[in-house]
């Protein structure tokens, strides 16, 4: 894992100010994608951590980690029942699901509890139609 001497002892302290309404475009970026079961949107207990530790080993054994002011973590979901998560590489990594995003990508940050989750969908999709593109 990356280690740091942050307040986690893991990973640094999020900085919210590079992500915040901001606008992003990235041509071929590389990350490395991974599944996890969840139930009814939220993360089986364990399941975050056994696949971030289970690519971040992947992504440490291939000498592609990134350094950690350039790290990036996304996750979404398929369903209900499944998320992904996404990993920046500095490489492309064996054996994994290495995946190349291209786009321009508005960004907000929320934070707090699961139960808003519903209230900022709501509020990212006004933010983006201000914006004039689409969600």
């Amino acid at each position: 894992m990356i280690k740091n001497d942050s307040e986690t002892q893991c990973c640094p302290k999020f900085d919210p100010e590079p992500w915040h309404d901001k606008e992003i475009t990235w041509e071929d970026k590389l990350f490395v994608k991974d599944t996890m079961m969840q139930f009814m949107h939220m993360p089986l207990p364990g399941a975050f951590g056994k696949t971030v530790g289970r690519m971040w080993k992947k992504i440490e054994d291939a000498g592609a980690n990134p350094d950690i002011k350039d790290f990036i973590m996304l996750a979404t979901e398929s369903s209900p029942w499944k998320g992904e998560l996404y990993i920046n590489v500095t490489k492309e990594i064996p054996n994994a699901e290495n995946v190349k995003l291209s786009g321009t990508y508005i960004t907000k940050v929320f934070d707090g509890s699961y139960n808003a989750v519903p209230k900022w969908i709501k509020e990212i999709d006004q933010y983006v139609n201000q914006k004039g593109k689409n969600s």
